[in-house]
């Protein structure tokens, strides 16, 4: 339905012009639209809601991938065993010092880097280092040498050839560069094993050791009985004496001194045991 544009007449549908005052009709011949109410201005507004409570974040705890190991050195006949509990844990050692196991117990061992290779040859360690894990009891390889015990807080320790025995599963083990010259003629070799971490670390030393602590002092030691050092405790060869005609007049030759800030720790002198098997050794070499 159209209406007249200037005097709001009914228009006559097909009507050219407005029968009342005869303006011209500008929807002629157009259909009629149907009529469509506008949009509503505006959406209901919903009803009110309160506001979520924040929920209250828990403190994060990392899981424990394992328990703590309960070692324990029991001496029977002659011989040191080291024995180790385990409580749904783990423990590294050197390859070939396991004895015997019971429990719901499981052995592991995977191939080293080329690298590890490497360390291994310089070290005097095993290139592989099996991992036990499970839940019941480890006899290791017994020994005449003497076990020690070291539980590690985060620091870092420099262990001598051959001093590693064991370890949980919090410790990582990597090797220490010396200094060439030290390397050379120190007797400890240009590569040491490290190890760092929290846990416990298991030592093989030929007696029972001594904790020297300094204090920004030194040490000096003729021979290569330390067994043990704390990463901040460096190490460097020198002449006993100064000079090469006081060296050779005093009997003392290269010396290895250790100064710093930390504890070392030294077998200054072997079990009967060993000492009685280096005495026959060097009897069967003459």
């Amino acid at each position: 339905m159209a209406f007249c544009s200037n005097c709001g007449t009914r228009m006559i549908e097909g009507a050219a012009f407005c029968p009342e005052c005869g303006t011209k009709n500008s929807f002629a011949g157009t259909p009629a639209q149907a009529y469509s109410p506008p949009p509503p201005s505006a959406q209901p507004t919903p009803a009110y809601q309160p506001p979520a409570q924040p929920v209250a974040q828990q403190p994060y705890t990392a899981p424990a991938q394992f328990g703590a190991v309960k070692f324990e050195i029991v001496e029977k006949e002659t011989l040191k065993f080291l024995k180790a509990d385990f409580e749904n844990s783990a423990v590294r050692y050197e390859s070939g010092g396991m004895y015997y196991m019971q429990g719901n117990l499981e052995m592991e061992a995977n191939l080293p880097s080329a690298g590890g290779f490497l360390k291994s040859m310089v070290t005097r360690e095993s290139v592989v280092k099996p991992v036990i894990r499970g839940s019941g009891t480890v006899w290791f390889e017994p020994s005449f040498g003497n076990f020690t015990i070291m539980e590690l807080k985060g620091e870092e320790w420099i262990l001598d050839k051959g001093a590693y025995y064991a370890s949980e599963m919090g410790i990582e083990i990597s090797s220490f560069t010396n200094k060439s010259i030290s390397g050379l003629f120190s007797g400890e070799g240009f590569f040491q094993t490290k190890v760092s971490g929290i846990g416990k670390v298991v030592m093989l030393s030929n007696g029972p050791l001594e904790t020297v602590e300094l204090n920004n002092g030194k040490l000096v030691v003729d021979g290569s009985f330390a067994v043990a050092r704390q990463a901040s405790v460096q190490l460097t060869v020198a002449k006993a004496n100064k000079g090469i005609f006081g060296s050779m007049i005093s009997g003392e030759g290269i010396v290895n001194t250790f100064t710093g800030t930390g504890k070392v720790m030294i077998a200054p002198a072997a079990n009967r045991y060993i000492t009685m098997i280096n005495y026959l050794s060097s009897i069967h070499r003459r």
